[in-house]
């Protein structure tokens, strides 16, 4: 349940491509830097504008004065980019998304309709189609002892061997005010996360955490 074609419908990203050759998704979370500049190059100038080094953002999104973009990154139609949003390097956002308020974005993919509008910090991960984290919710991205982020369901474990490795959210994920989603979470398709959680390992798509003790089917 935390493989690619598990969590996400590919054609809702601009990455779709990158992540299809991938079998787990946090494969792709080294190749994201290149991938942002192979695609840049091949956008069409009609429709993107390229501004600074590496980086490509849609004729017809909204990037607010105060916003900080690093690249590579490309953003794309529709989306917003607010009030001092932070967006630090090796980032694809994709068409109608929301990039809001003090959110910094690093290392990362967000499919379209993706919306992380009140701040937010998502590092080294990826959100799926129509994926939504409310305001202060945030991905923890490094263990406090450095050593390799580990995904857990039950008594498997994979070892991701990535230091950096925030959370995979699959497509129509919810993710409640104030929560941390630690290194390593795997949120399946559909989940609903109750506010002020800490998350961490794999919730099955189609469930609804409302703590670690307590993660029930959707009915």
């Amino acid at each position: 349940m935390y493989r690619t074609v598990d969590l996400y419908d590919l054609s809702h990203s601009i990455a779709g491509e990158l992540l299809g050759g991938c079998g787990y998704p946090w494969q792709a979370l080294d190749l994201i830097g290149r991938w942002c500049v192979e695609l840049g190059e091949s956008l069409p100038e009609e429709e993107y504008e390229k501004r600074g080094e590496n980086i490509w953002i849609a004729r017809d999104a909204v990037v607010f004065p105060s916003a900080y973009i690093a690249g590579p990154c490309i953003i794309g139609h529709r989306t917003e980019v607010r009030h001092c949003a932070f967006i630090r390097r090796n980032a694809i956002v994709g068409a109608d998304c929301v990039v809001g308020n003090s959110t910094e974005l690093k290392n990362v993919i967000l499919f379209d309709n993706v919306q992380v509008p009140h701040y937010n910090y998502v590092g080294d991960s990826i959100l799926g189609y129509r994926s939504h984290m409310g305001a202060g919710s945030i991905t923890s991205n490094v263990k406090s002892d450095k050593t390799h982020v580990v995904v857990k369901d039950g008594a498997e474990a994979i070892d991701t061997g990535r230091k950096k490795f925030g959370a995979m959210l699959g497509d129509l994920v919810e993710v409640g005010c104030n929560s941390v989603l630690n290194p390593g979470t795997v949120l399946g398709r559909g989940v609903s996360i109750y506010p002020t959680s800490c998350v961490r390992g794999v919730v099955p798509a189609g469930h609804i955490w409302k703590d670690k003790d307590n993660i029930v089917p959707r009915t």
